[in-house]
């Protein structure tokens, strides 16, 4: 084998890689992109103090025609076809209903505006899960954990975000403490280099 078939070869398998990288990315970027957009709307409420009514039925059809697009391939048949667009549909209408219902004016004067954008995104996540087992799809699945694991940990920061802030204040503090009484000081030579200077 000559040096330039050689390189010719692995130049050809790197590519390989990344052309199987960009794909693994590529088909994973549905599920990434629901999730960011989930943790964005609870964001968003948590910030304006307004519930996202609309936002949050966008993503719960966005994410039930990800279940949709995603098992299409692998549903055979016409019938499964249609069998699988029903029970999709019929699956995420019950979703939307339950959101709805948690935004009726009765239902969200028991709720602050914040939380009601971590209840419709736990029923986001609940349906998205639910969506995933009768796929029988890891990804959705998956993403339906995830969301539902961002409730808490959204909750959780929220409530620590003061004990963060007065950590790095302290931290703060005590690096310029530290710094200034370092500058204070003058330098001193060690013993032992004087008396090699004298020598």
């Amino acid at each position: 084998m000559s040096e330039i078939d050689t390189q010719q070869h692995n130049d050809h398998v790197p590519r390989q890689a990344r052309s199987g990288m960009a794909r693994l990315l590529w088909q994973q970027l549905p599920y990434v992109v629901a999730l960011l957009l989930a943790i964005a709307g609870v964001a968003y409420t948590n910030v304006s103090h307004q519930p996202l009514v609309g936002y949050w039925e966008f993503l719960a059809l966005a994410i039930g025609a990800v279940c949709v697009v995603t098992k299409w391939p692998e549903t055979e048949g016409r019938e499964g076809q249609i069998r699988l667009i029903w029970t999709q549909a019929l699956h995420w209408i019950a979703v939307l209903i339950t959101m709805n219902i948690m935004l009726v004016s009765g239902v969200q004067q028991l709720l602050p505006t914040p939380a009601s954008g971590l209840v419709l995104l736990t029923l986001l996540a609940l349906g998205t899960f639910l969506a995933g087992i009768s796929l029988l799809s890891l990804q959705i699945a998956f993403l339906g954990l995830a969301m539902g694991a961002a409730v808490p940990a959204i909750s959780w920061l929220k409530q620590s975000i003061f004990f963060f802030l007065l950590g790095a204040v302290l931290l703060i503090g005590l690096a310029i403490s530290f710094w200034l009484r370092q500058d204070g000081k003058p330098s001193r030579a060690p013993p032992e280099s004087k008396h090699q200077a004298e020598a």
